[in-house]
């Protein structure tokens, strides 16, 4: 007997890939063992939250999913850059810098513009995934491809600080939830040169929430507003909400 639903609202964990998200699903849920399912819009390894997932006859209507509208939480840390613009990435600059006027620096990102896609992404150039072209140092940064986006609202939700044990802890944490290769190695490397060679011991943490148009990066987002404000800024830790009209229950 088909399952009645045409359309799941998966709640992605940090750490997991979509498919790996799916797969948790059907262990959990046998009935779907060998239905046809495939998930609409994909989301990075360390963000969470809603993941669409279409089921049989559904499945053929996957372009029309694609193209909704999100809405994201993201957190978004300053004092520290990296080459994949979260975390999971090696530190490229730092600063002490102290943050002002953010609340008019955020609403300067409302409406269209382009974005250049993560070199650390799934983005296939010349049919090479960008992340893959990166590795490699088979593209360069100005062959990295450009996508119209728009920012619908941007609304700031909290202002805090991280201490640097805790950071400290917070990445470690999330790069041993990522299988795969993901230069891990390196990247605890870098993360542990950086916070042993820097005397700053709370960094700035803004919380925003962000309605989008599909296939806008939100850990690329974090680096425009810290390029913006001119400090160095990273997306510490990204959640979506929503997808069109599927929302996800908290």
């Amino acid at each position: 007997m088909k399952p009645k639903q045409a359309v799941l609202i998966l709640n992605k964990k940090r750490g997991e890939t979509p498919l790996g998200c799916l797969n948790r699903f059907k262990k959990d849920n046998p009935k779907y063992e060998n239905d046809k399912m495939t998930y609409a819009g994909r989301l990075d390894p360390l963000a969470s939250g809603l993941l669409l997932v279409l089921v049989g006859e559904e499945c053929k209507n996957k372009d029309k999913y694609l193209g909704l509208d999100k809405e994201y939480e993201v957190d978004v840390l300053f004092g520290f850059s990296t080459d994949t613009y979260d975390v999971l990435g090696l530190v490229k600059d730092t600063s002490s810098q102290s943050i002002s006027d953010i609340k008019n620096i955020l609403p300067t990102f409302v409406g269209k513009f382009s974005q250049k896609y993560p070199a650390f992404s799934s983005k296939t150039v010349g049919g090479e995934p960008l992340f893959a072209l990166t590795k490699s140092g088979g593209i360069s940064e100005e062959e990295i491809p450009t996508k119209d986006v728009e920012i619908k609202n941007i609304e700031l939700i909290n202002e805090k600080t991280i201490s640097k044990s805790d950071l400290d802890f917070f990445i470690k944490d999330s790069v041993a939830l990522v299988s795969g290769d993901f230069r891990q190695g390196e990247i605890i490397e870098s993360w542990n040169k950086t916070l042993n060679n820097i005397k700053q011991e709370q960094f700035k943490i803004i919380s925003i929430k962000v309605s989008c148009t599909s296939g806008t990066y939100m850990r690329s987002l974090a680096n425009e507003i810290g390029i913006k404000i001119g400090i160095p800024a990273l997306a510490l830790n990204i959640r979506r909400n929503r997808v069109g009209e599927y929302i996800l229950t908290k």
